[in-house]
């Protein structure tokens, strides 16, 4: 089965848990750290790099945190496990000595595979999965929470 990095599901579910959880203040990554089980230093890589990418903002001092930069709307599921991959691939050796039917059978259907599943994840918005989140009795209605931080 393919599966998306331990690292990307982190983000999509930090992103989402900011989504969910934002009231006037921001989340602080504790918060985030204890819903989700994860080490702070291991979040703290994925949270900076989504603060870089323009996902989140990062809001400093004693009672910092995390918001949404954008509206939930404009956010997906594709772009948050982009940037997670771009990251794990400049850790990722090349791959020298390709066979021929590699070359010209195996990563075609990979790549395909790899296309249809980014597809799908672009169709995915943040917003889309508060919803799921709100109907499984995990978020407040969205109309109670903050969206993002201008």
């Amino acid at each position: 089965m393919l599966r998306l990095s331990r690292k990307a599901i982190l983000a999509l579910e930090a992103v989402l848990d900011i989504a969910c959880n934002s009231r006037p203040d921001p989340v602080q990554a504790k918060e985030i750290t204890r819903r989700q089980g994860v080490p702070h230093r291991y979040l703290e890589q994925v949270m900076q790099a989504l603060v870089r990418a323009g996902i989140l903002k990062g809001v400093r001092g004693p009672r910092g945190g995390y918001r949404l930069a954008r509206e939930r709307r404009r956010i997906t599921a594709g772009e948050i496990v982009r940037l997670v991959a771009d990251l794990e691939a400049a850790d990722e050796p090349e791959l020298h000595g390709a066979s021929a039917i590699g070359d010209r059978v195996v990563r075609p259907m990979i790549e395909t595979v790899h296309t249809n599943l980014m597809r799908e994840l672009d169709s995915i918005t943040i917003e889309d999965l508060c919803h799921k989140a709100e109907e499984k009795g995990l978020a407040e209605p969205l109309e109670v929470r903050a969206d993002f931080a201008i």
